[in-house]
């Protein structure tokens, strides 16, 4: 089994789509940045409606200037479905372009058996938060800066 020392082997040399698309260094777009993997669909009904939730926590830790990013891990059946999602519903979030093998290896990885699933990951790579899904559902309206905080103390 591989060890990844760091959480950037897993994007190290391969592009991630900005969000409006186009392909972007992962390593400078993720650099010092605290890393959540998004696995959605846009046809997911629970993914729609956890979206939403999960682009208002983002925007206000971007506000208040925390160091967060999302990378989308899509399972959209189509390339234009993802392209439509990360464009017009996932507020300005990164994603793994479609087809990438890097979809199918974070899903063994991170052991992601349903959709919508949030993975708050470790320097190491690891999980920090394994079900940030339901932290952010809970509490992540209420005050994200505190939540984030929370989870900055888990580093």
């Amino acid at each position: 089994m591989n060890v990844i020392k760091c959480w950037m082997e897993l994007f190290v040399g391969k592009p991630l789509l900005g969000p409006d698309g186009s392909q972007i260094v992962a390593e400078k777009a993720l650099k010092g940045k605290m890393i959540a993997l998004y696995f959605s669909a846009m046809w997911c009904p629970h993914c729609r409606q956890f979206t939403p939730k999960l682009i208002r926590f983002y925007n206000a830790l971007k506000d208040s200037g925390k160091d967060f990013e999302i990378v989308l891990v899509s399972r959209d059946r189509e390339e234009e479905d993802l392209k439509e999602y990360l464009t017009e519903h996932c507020g300005g979030w990164l994603a793994i372009p479609f087809g990438d093998d890097r979809i199918k290896k974070y899903l063994e990885k991170y052991e992601v058996q349903t959709i919508p699933a949030l993975k708050v990951l470790n320097a190491d790579g690891s999980v920090l938060i394994a079900n940030a899904r339901a932290e952010v559902a809970e509490k992540g309206s209420e005050n994200p800066v505190q939540l984030f905080q929370e989870w900055q103390k888990k580093l």
